[in-house]
């Protein structure tokens, strides 16, 4: 079925972009004064201050740097920001929009903010400017983009510069690392042939790599750092359920409370480029966004793990994603799959990494949606062993370490997959 005909057999109320950006707004206002509930405008400007001049590499949960507040307060503000610019290069609200802002929520909870964004996001302009292009073609890129922030925040901070000095050498950084983000995202896509959801995390290691290897040959070194909290599980579940329970009856109301035409999303395969929004309508896009937040808070609490600010990144990830190729039935899988490996090899199940690696695994649910429950589990198993291993090349300064892992195995097991099924359709031919 063509898209011009689910189109018009969707009877969805027509959402316009001045509601959908509001909606977006109310989100990032509501963070920031969720902030409050945690800690005192003077705890939070001081724990913003520290955000802002620390760095940022995995695994730094805001939290635990700094206090609540000043995360929940960053993540609102990075929204804000994030949405200024949408509207102000006059994108549009789409699939594709909706999982860059939600990843861009997500991350300001552990390794992005204003100090270390701007300077990628300028590259990615001047990038448009370059090529005479609007930067709504390319904002996506900007913000995929910023998942190597915290390599801005490592050489402004961390690499004995004098203060001036860091800052002019990171800024340089950044921009460049901008410049030349969109050009390479455009050709890795090709790589995974679209069953890597997060193809900027793909191009984000690929960059990383190749920074960290300069920065190694100077004699310098990055590496991952393991700061997290684990105190905060009653009041952030509170929150995640006013927000998903707030998307889900949008979602309802747009839907004239109804999940017609959900049966027929839950069948699409999730591969670059599946836009719910253009699909199956706003409002059943919200329903989905909804359920698999949801489904991905179940995972973490029945897995034993903590709810903090990496795990709030995972989480508003596949929300945003949930617009843009993930649902249950092709989620699932991959959760199963990757947790199957954690019971079985030496890390512990429950800690953070471990969790995170289930969540943000789930970029490889085009595979799932593709070929099947099995191959599903069983990419989701050998993301499990690489996810782990792969660290080391960007020294945790790719936010995206998930996305980049996931471009590997998507290009190795995708091929695989394929050619099982066809040998095994030309058997049913000839039987």
């Amino acid at each position: 079925m063509g898209l011009i005909s689910k189109i018009k057999e969707s009877k969805t109320r027509i959402v316009s972009e001045e509601e959908k950006m509001t909606l977006l707004f109310l989100f990032a206002l509501g963070l920031m004064l969720t902030s409050l509930l945690f800690n005192s405008p003077a705890e939070i400007y001081k724990g913003v201050g520290i955000i802002l001049t620390s760095k940022s590499n995995l695994i730094t949960d805001y939290m635990a740097l700094a206090n609540p507040g000043a995360a929940f307060f960053n993540a609102g503000f990075i929204s804000m920001m994030s949405l200024l610019l949408i509207k102000r290069s006059g994108a549009h609200i789409s699939g594709a929009t909706l999982a860059a802002f939600f990843t861009m929520t997500g991350f300001a909870f552990f390794g992005k903010n204003l100090f270390n964004s701007i300077p990628i996001t300028l590259g990615t302009y001047i990038y448009s400017r370059l090529v005479k292009a609007r930067f709504n073609t390319v904002i996506l890129s900007a913000f995929y983009g910023t998942g190597l922030s915290p390599f801005v925040s490592e050489l402004a901070f961390a690499m004995g510069f004098e203060p001036i000095q860091g800052i002019i050498v990171a800024y340089i950084s950044g921009i460049l690392i901008g410049m030349v983000f969109p050009l390479l995202s455009s050709r890795f896509l090709s790589f995974h042939q679209g069953y890597n959801l997060y193809n900027g995390g793909f191009t984000a290691g690929i960059i990383g790599m190749f920074s960290l290897g300069i920065v190694r040959m100077f004699g310098y070194d990055i590496s991952s750092v393991d700061i997290i909290s684990t105190e905060y599980n009653i009041n952030i579940l509170i929150v995640l359920i006013v927000i998903f329970t707030a998307l889900l009856l949008i979602g309802l109301y747009q839907q004239s409370w109804s999940l017609r035409e959900y049966d027929k999303l839950l069948k699409e395969t999730g591969r670059l480029v599946t836009d719910f929004t253009s699909l199956y309508g706003f409002g059943l896009t919200l329903i989905n966004m909804a359920f698999m937040g949801f489904l991905a808070t179940a995972y973490v609490l029945v897995t034993g793990g903590s709810l903090n600010g990496p795990i709030l990144g995972g989480i508003f990830t596949i929300v945003g994603f949930s617009a843009f190729g993930k649902h249950p039935k092709n989620t699932i899988p991959i959760f199963i799959g990757v947790y199957l490996a954690l019971l079985l090899n030496i890390y512990d199940p429950n800690s953070t990494s471990s969790t995170l690696g289930a969540l943000f695994g789930t970029t490889l649910a085009p595979i799932a949606g593709r070929y099947g429950v099995i191959p599903g589990i069983i990419t989701g198993f050998m993301h499990a062993g690489m996810v782990t291993n792969i660290t080391y090349l960007h020294g945790g300064v790719n936010l995206y370490n998930n996305g980049f892992s996931g471009g590997f195995i998507a290009a190795s097991l995708a091929p695989i997959f394929e050619r099982i099924e066809e040998v095994i359709n030309e058997k049913k031919r000839k039987v």
